[in-house]
Parts: structure tokens; C-alpha cells; sequence
């Protein structure tokens, strides 16, 4: 009995030393700041580009698949060059608190939820706190800015999109029809040769190819560590301005002819008009932060 109850009182003992906030401490034990925020946000990426993996799944070729490469290479770069960043000081002490635990909690609760764009204000949510909260190391609020930058792209300019469609269209239709020559109605361009009209889709606006072009500038001013001067302003426009030119001269160029419409508007043609505004998006890009880029090179 006596030995019964010493080791009774032994385990309450234990119980009584258990710390206070034991999930706050076990993450503590195991991870930094830092590498807390690089997982919930591989979490929120892998999540939200499940989504577009799916759909490539839709296309009918191989060219097909590849036809969103500039779309591939530039956000897969944004998502390692973010999370990079918020582990690239392998020396960071800095403490989780129970804040950054409540905050996972509902990121967590966004990106277990079967609706993959919300994983993306998962991911915008995450970086806001961040910049406003949690701004302590330079190379976090550079992560952070990338991946909030990434969500421009995947959600808010689709949403900018569902919500000033028919303007956006008609800025293009505009556009292509001052190029061509033709008349337009509404989101409609007439042939060149007067063969009837086109129709400018959601798939052919500037927008979205404006988006990746902000989040290709941004993605690699941030990893290059370039300090911001004036200058980017100019910078960030013609890397923009460039893959609106792209889009429009292809659009025009589509307008000629049923031949030529069918001939660009094709699996290839979408190749290579997405490799030339990938190759412009990164040159304007490289070009804004070449100084760091050739120092650290």
C-alpha cells in the first residue's frame, strides 16, 4: 500500500509540473517563428495549386499542358523563392507566440475546407498578419511579400475579373480594334478581310497576364534583396506594359483572318506567345534589380 501510494503521488507530481499552453511549448521545442510560418505556408501553396494541377488535366495534347508555362515557371518560382526567404537565417531564435498559433488555427481551417482558392486568403491573411505583426527579420517580410504577391494572381485578380468583366474586355476588344481597323461591339472585333467577328474571352485578357507580370517583378526584386528607389515604379510598368503589348499584338494578329485565327489560336501558338511573355516579364525584371542580381552573382 505505501509503495502503491508513493507512486501515486510521484504521477501527480508529474501532472502538476506539466507546462502550462503544452502545444504553445511543444512547438517551441521543435520549431522557430520562422519555420512555423514556412510550413503553414507550404500547406496554403501546395493546397491551392492542387486546383490548377487538376485542371491541367483537362487539356487534350501535350502542348496543351504546356501552353500556361509562363503561368508555371513564374509561380512555382514565387512559392520557392517565398518560403525560402522565411528560412534563409538558420540562426533565427525568435519565439512562436499564442497569437501566430491563432492565426494557424484559422489558416488551418481555410485550407482544410475542399475549396482551393480559399487556401489563397489562407495565404493573404498569413501575410498581412506578417507585415503588420510580425515584421521582426527582413528576410521574413520579403517572403511575406512574395507570397502575398503569389495570391494576386490565383484569386484577387480572377475575383477583380468576375466582378469588372465586361470593361476589361471591352478595354482589349478596344484595343485590338484600333490595331485592326474594324469595328467592334462589345466584346466583339470585327476580321480584318470582313469575314465576320471574333470574340475576345476571359482567356485572352490583359489582365491576368498583367498579374503574373506584378507578381514576376515583385518575386524577383524580393529574392534579390533589391532596395526600392523610384526607379521600379518605371521598372514594374514596362514589365507590364510588355506582356499587354504581347497579348494585344496577338489578339490583333488573330483578327486578320479565320486562318490566322485558327493558326495562333491553337495549342502551339499559345506556346510560344506565353515563352515570349515569360522571356519579357523576366528580362524587365532582371533588368530593375541587375545590380544586386550581378553582385550577388
Amino acid at each position: 500500500m505505501a509503495s502503491q501510494r508513493v507512486s501515486v503521488s510521484a504521477t501527480s507530481n508529474g501532472l502538476t509540473t506539466l507546462p502550462r499552453g503544452g502545444l504553445l511549448a511543444a512547438l517551441r521545442n521543435v520549431l522557430s517563428r520562422d519555420q512555423f510560418f514556412a510550413g503553414l505556408y507550404i500547406l496554403g501553396c501546395v493546397n491551392g495549386l492542387l486546383g490548377r494541377v487538376i485542371q491541367s488535366f483537362s487539356f487534350d495534347s501535350w502542348a496543351g499542358a504546356f501552353s500556361g508555362i509562363d503561368v508555371n515557371v513564374v509561380v512555382l518560382f514565387a512559392c520557392f523563392a517565398g518560403i525560402s526567404a522565411m528560412l534563409s537565417e538558420s540562426q533565427d531564435k525568435h519565439e512562436i507566440r499564442s497569437t501566430d498559433v491563432a492565426v494557424a488555427v484559422v489558416f488551418l481551417i481555410f485550407v482544410s475546407l475542399p475549396i482551393f482558392p480559399l487556401s489563397w486568403v489562407a495565404v493573404t491573411g498569413l501575410s498581412l498578419y506578417i507585415l503588420l505583426f510580425a515584421n521582426g527579420r527582413s528576410d521574413r517580410r520579403r517572403g511575406a511579400i512574395i507570397l502575398l504577391a503569389l495570391a494576386v494572381p490565383m484569386l484577387w485578380s480572377r475575383l477583380l475579373f468576375q466582378l469588372f468583366a465586361k470593361p476589361i474586355l471591352d478595354i482589349d476588344a478596344t484595343l485590338v480594334a484600333s490595331l485592326l481597323g474594324t469595328d467592334r461591339v462589345g466584346n466583339m472585333v470585327g476580321f480584318a478581310d470582313h469575314s465576320g467577328y471574333m470574340i475576345v474571352l476571359p482567356a485572352c485578357s490583359s489582365l491576368a497576364n498583367m498579374s503574373l507580370a506584378f507578381l514576376c517583378w515583385v518575386t524577383i526584386t524580393q529574392w534579390a534583396k533589391h532596395p526600392w528607389s523610384p526607379m521600379d515604379i518605371v521598372w514594374s510598368l514596362l514589365t507590364c506594359l510588355s506582356v499587354i503589348t504581347v497579348n494585344v499584338t496577338r489578339i490583333s494578329l488573330m483578327g486578320v483572318s479565320h486562318s490566322h485565327y485558327d493558326a495562333i489560336h491553337s495549342d502551339l501558338g499559345d506556346l510560344v506567345v506565353n515563352s515570349v511573355m515569360l522571356a519579357l516579364m523576366v528580362g524587365f525584371s532582371l533588368l530593375g534589380a541587375r545590380r544586386e542580381i550581378f553582385f550577388r552573382a
